[in-house]
């Protein structure tokens, strides 16, 4: 499924990304990217004297794999023109060793002034490998009409 349009995505459809395993270089690397270097993510000893009881992903990295999860989707490779902004939850802590994926429904559609685009809200949920949701929200995104 690639080149979808904003006439393209109908309410309520939904899609699910292929999962992605967290490794502990993917902590180290978004830290290094970051500059995010709390313990919270990189000293065992130290994250496991705190109510997470061990290492926990950024917050911020769980986001951006969603997001790169859903880009390979491919279903916006020709279409998207920006992407305008976003609302999240981070409902629980991603660890070493979770695999992720992501369950986007379309939420709304709106029509912009000009004719040759759109306005595409996309429910995104992050799911472990329990189903269990540890991220949540919405992306706003601006996607070129037909």
């Amino acid at each position: 499924m690639t080149g979808r349009f904003f006439d393209d995505f109908e309410r309520g459809e939904q899609f699910t990304t292929e999962a992605r395993t967290i490794a502990e270089a993917d902590l180290v690397r978004f830290a290094d990217l970051s500059g995010d270097h709390h313990r919270l993510h990189l000293d065992e000893a130290y994250a496991k004297t705190t109510p997470f009881g061990g290492r926990i992903a950024h917050g911020m990295l769980g986001l951006s794999i969603a997001s790169g999860l859903w880009v390979r989707l491919g279903l916006l490779e020709e279409s998207i023109l920006a992407f305008l902004g976003l609302e999240w939850t981070f409902v629980a802590p991603v660890r070493i060793g979770d695999s992720v994926r992501v369950v986007i429904t379309v939420k709304e559609k709106k029509a912009s002034r000009q004719p040759d685009r759109g306005v595409i809200t996309l429910r995104a949920v992050v799911q472990n490998q329990n189903a269990e949701t540890v991220q949540e929200g919405s992306w706003t995104l601006l996607v070129k009409r037909r």
